[in-house]
């Protein structure tokens, strides 16, 4: 326990939060059942368990930011520091939201207005519940970008969103969610979709913020190694159920129930497949540079930004390359200039083609040996689209000759060999859970059996068991098929379990590279130590 949460009263009059016998219901189908936890001031409590659990549904519950009346409780209590808020008038909620608790969400860019800059959005908070004008707000605004570690507050104050890196902007989350001093802060998966280096710092930040500050803190999260780095007691959930309870140490070390045992053991493993190191090149790049210009408006001089910066690199069929670095070193750019997707210099080839310079119609033959699976299978699957529809449009346009009955024959089978029921052809994507939606992303790259299949970030968003059937499916298909993949991400254990040889980018470059097992077990150096260090210090410390 924190010394901040050891020398608080453990009587119940010490609870900044009390929910008692919490149920859940949308459309009258019930999804979280009894559920009771409660949080002492100064402690952090974890709520753990996969999506669809009712983990992130309880914590909204707190606050009381359902969809209602879609939503409702058919049972339960909820007490804020003596305040009950099921059945709560809209004044009270908002004396308690921002003030007394507040909230990081998931996403920063989807949380944060796009439409207005920092210092609105920050100032908003204090004009609400303080009622200080933004021109007096000022000074707090500052003061609060700097507490959680922002460089260059009052150029960031100024600046919108998009202008920001991810770390940022969660940055920026966490400093609204502070500008009230609140009792309690709720952080909805802070930083699954952050960098390890970014994701170690947000994490240092908070248990620093929270010893300072002397608040509580609920994390919702299904990474069990942030959950034994950060809280005090842990509550696992399933099916809308707690099943299990009990301080961080025992849980983790010692769990009791069958579903914690499943969630400590779901970690992506084994080893990427074997290949043979005299296999022909199928993929190859020499010197490739992307810039991106610098400014706005119409000059003849402009200056550009080097995002990629004369990288070489050479994969062989059926090997698997890893790409890793933070947000800004270039291997999402890299990856695209790879496919074609965005204009580059440097040559380029596949299959012993060079693809660099070729216009878009002597491209467009090429384009069925690159396919590419994104990181946020919802927003690369058409919603319009069924799934037999989503799939088979590449055979629409690079085998016309197959008849209609030929393509949902072939859909099918490609649905069963990545673990989908052939008959879910005709039902659209937001019927699938985050997974299967990554697995008809999966099946739409293979259909045209390509040669390279670039992977960015693919598991990135998806729990933790997820993730290992995912590396297992990947591992799988690639041994069936002498598949090869360009794997980007930047959770090193995923690139660890695939990847034959690695390159590790910053600022553009490689700064090393070799087989994993010389990348991860000797690192030569400091930046990528400092990757590997902060990617298995959860690991190290379970």
């Amino acid at each position: 326990m924190t010394s901040a949460a050891a020398a608080q009263d453990l009587s119940p009059a010490s609870n900044v939060l009390d929910v008692t016998d919490l149920s859940v219901a949308f459309r009258n189908v019930p999804t979280v059942h009894n559920v009771s936890f409660e949080i002492k001031r100064g402690e952090t409590v974890a709520l753990v368990g996969e999506s669809g659990s009712g983990k992130s549904v309880s914590a909204l519950s707190v606050l009381q930011l359902l969809p209602y009346p879609l939503a409702s409780h058919p049972s339960g209590s909820i007490v804020v520091d003596g305040v009950e808020m099921m059945g709560a008038d809209s004044e009270t909620l908002r004396s308690i939201r921002g003030s007394k608790v507040s909230m990081i969400f998931q996403e920063p860019m989807t949380s944060l207005n796009p439409l207005h800059r920092i210092e609105k959005q920050i100032g908003e908070i204090l004009l609400i519940h303080r009622g200080i004008p933004l021109v007096d707000a000022r000074p707090r605004i500052l003061e609060l970008l700097k507490l959680v570690g922002l460089q260059n507050p009052e150029q960031k104050m100024k600046s919108y969103p998009h202008e920001l890196s991810g770390g940022q902007r969660q940055r920026v989350m966490i400093a609204m969610a502070l500008a009230n001093e609140p009792d309690l802060l709720i952080a909805d998966e802070p930083t699954t979709a952050l960098d390890v280096t970014i994701q170690a710092q947000i994490l240092e930040l908070l248990k620093d913020l929270q010893q300072r500050l002397g608040m509580a803190m609920l994390l919702i999260t299904h990474d069990l190694g942030v959950v034994r780095k950060m809280a005090d007691r842990i509550y696992v959930m399933t099916n809308g159920e707690v099943v299990e309870r009990g301080d961080c140490v025992t849980v983790l070390d010692t769990p009791q129930h069958e579903y914690t045992r499943h969630l400590l053991s779901a970690e992506p493993k084994g080893h990427p497949v074997e290949i043979d190191e005299s296999a022909e090149e199928i993929l190859a790049c020499h010197d490739l540079s992307v810039h991106f210009p610098i400014g706005k408006g119409f000059s003849f001089k402009r200056d550009y930004f080097t995002a990629v910066d004369e990288v070489s690199l050479s994969v062989g069929r059926g090997q698997t390359l890893g790409i890793v670095g933070e947000s800004g070193s270039g291997k999402t750019t890299l990856g695209l200039a790879i496919m074609r997707l965005i204009s580059s210099e440097g040559e380029i080839v596949v299959n012993n083609s060079r693809l660099d310079g070729l216009k878009t119609n002597a491209l467009r033959p090429h384009r069925r040996d690159l396919q590419i699976v994104f990181q946020d299978p919802f927003g690369s699957l058409s919603p319009r689209l069924s799934v037999r529809q989503i799939i088979e449009e590449g055979l629409l346009i690079h085998e016309p000759q197959l008849t209609e009955d030929e393509r949902r024959q072939m859909v099918g089978d490609l649905l069963a060999e990545v673990g989908l029921d052939p008959s879910a052809q005709e039902r659209y994507p937001h019927e699938f859970s985050g997974g299967q939606r990554q697995r008809i992303a999966i099946a739409r790259a293979l259909i045209l059996r390509p040669k390279v299949v670039l992977l960015d970030e693919p598991t990135s968003a998806l729990d933790m068991s997820v993730q290992a059937q995912m590396v297992d499916l990947l591992r799988d298909l690639q041994h069936k098929y002498a598949l090869t993949y360009v794997f980007i991400s930047h959770d090193l254990k995923v690139v660890r379990a695939l990847s034959n040889h690695v390159l590790v980018m910053k600022d553009g470059q490689i700064v090393e590279s070799g087989t994993g097992d010389q990348i991860f077990d000797d690192p030569k150096t400091d930046y990528t130590r400092a990757l590997i260090a902060a990617a298995f210090d959860f690991t190290a410390k379970s």
